[in-house]
């Protein structure tokens, strides 16, 4: 009887190149002698000789805060835009393209401001607990500190992330640039529970309304089950104390719903029977369906991914072995899957997942990748435990082109046979 041959680790997991997920973990590049990196022909003498200007003299001093490599001065939020006549009221994006890993800096954390950032004294901000409780109650910051703090990792995305494409024609922008309104970070604070259980709850309670210290007094109606559930009164992020443009010194986080449902800047909140029906929860913040009715209160921001790499914007210095990377992720719970396909999604290949994979944060995902050198389109697709991403005929279908938020179809980039990459629609 012959013998089985062992299966190809090189073979092709999907249609134009796209090689099994597990190829880099096990080695198998190196296994059949294929090199990622320039094989410099040099002697063993010539190594490392030569004495560079950094190696000749003592670096700097220690300093009071750590800051980014002078050589790192390009990596910064792009698209950054404000309301004409104001200087703060807009937003900024993540370079999604320039990162790895799931955790995003905090210098780097996408910014979106209704009234600018206000400079709050935390010994002068009190957050109120009122409406419809046995007690009402007030706490300062130092209050707050004093409660049992729990540490969890979330993302949190603009309702209105990724609406560029929904334009007639694909943005010729980098992944940041149009997906870069989302941004994961390590959240330290007080459950709202704790404050809520304290307070006592009327039985007609349903709402609450929460409120920020800035200009706008921006405000949103919260459900109660969620505010009971999982959600945060951040004081840190990713270790240290809230950074201004991120609601300084306390606030609401509110994992998997839209970002601007997570208050800044928070000081009161109101239990009641109903929706404050504010404007930002009318005239904005809903999704206009097919028949010209908008639906509100629609919190969940659905399952969705984007390769970061290579992106839009980028260039492809020759054929040869690549990895395709990006990051997925979903409002209702933990990315369970995703797809890559390099051949504008006729084929489809699974991607490896980083773990951990958590709940409502999110998740890397890669997979080697052989370029022929000809022209073609990379596409991603995730899923959770209920949820696919649709295709953008599937959504623009479903939806129309009419709306604004909560746009999550797949991504495409196509790469030109000269390596260079943009965003295109399939």
């Amino acid at each position: 009887m012959a013998k089985k041959q062992p299966a190809n680790p090189i073979a092709n997991s999907a249609g134009n190149g796209l090689l099994d997920r597990r190829l880099f973990l096990t080695g198998g590049l190196a296994s059949l002698g294929i090199a990622l990196s320039p094989v410099v022909n040099a002697s063993e003498s010539t190594i490392n000789r030569a004495r560079k200007p950094w190696m000749q003299s003592p670096g700097r001093a220690l300093g009071d805060y750590g800051q980014p490599s002078q050589h790192e001065a390009a990596v910064v939020r792009e698209g950054r835009t404000s309301q004409v006549g104001t200087l703060g009221s807009g937003a900024s994006r993540t370079p999604l393209q320039d990162l790895q890993g799931t955790i995003t800096p905090s210098g780097l954390h996408f910014e979106r401001h209704h009234s600018g950032i206000p400079d709050i004294h935390p010994e002068q901000l009190q957050l109120s607990v009122q409406g419809l409780v046995k007690q009402p109650l007030k706490f300062s910051l130092n209050d707050l500190a004093r409660y049992p703090l729990t540490t969890k990792t979330y993302f949190l995305e603009c309702s209105g992330n990724s609406a560029v494409n929904l334009g007639p024609n694909p943005a010729l922008l980098t992944c940041g640039g149009i997906h870069g309104l989302v941004s994961a970070s390590e959240w330290t604070g007080v459950p709202v529970s704790y404050l809520l259980d304290e307070a006592g709850i009327d039985s007609k309670a349903k709402w609450v309304v929460a409120e920020g210290a800035d200009a706008a007094r921006m405000n949103r109606s919260i459900p109660l089950d969620k505010m009971l559930d999982d959600a945060l009164l951040a004081l840190y992020q990713n270790g240290e104390r809230l950074r201004p443009e991120q609601g300084y010194p306390v606030r609401l986080l509110l994992p998997g719903y839209e970002g601007n449902t997570s208050v800044k800047w928070l000081h009161r909140l109101e239990v009641s029977a109903q929706p404050a029906m504010s404007r930002q929860e009318t005239s904005k913040y809903t999704d206009l369906n097919l028949d010209g009715r908008a639906e509100m209160f629609t919190f969940e921001m659905g399952v969705k991914s984007a390769i970061t790499s290579p992106s839009g914007n980028q260039q492809l210095t020759g054929k040869g072995y690549y990895e395709i990377s990006g990051l997925a992720w979903s409002g209702y719970g933990p990315v369970r899957k995703v797809d890559v396909s390099a051949d504008g999604g006729k084929t489809w290949a699974a991607a490896q997942l980083e773990e951990p994979i958590l709940d409502k944060s999110l998740t890397r995902f890669r997979i080697p990748w052989h370029w022929d050198g000809t022209p073609c389109t990379l596409l991603s697709r995730a899923a959770d435990a209920q949820n696919h991403q649709p295709t953008r005929a599937q959504y623009t279908k479903a939806k129309g082109t009419s709306g604004f938020y909560h746009y999550n179809a797949m991504q495409a980039w196509r790469i030109e046979a000269d390596g260079g990459i943009h965003n295109v629609y399939v």
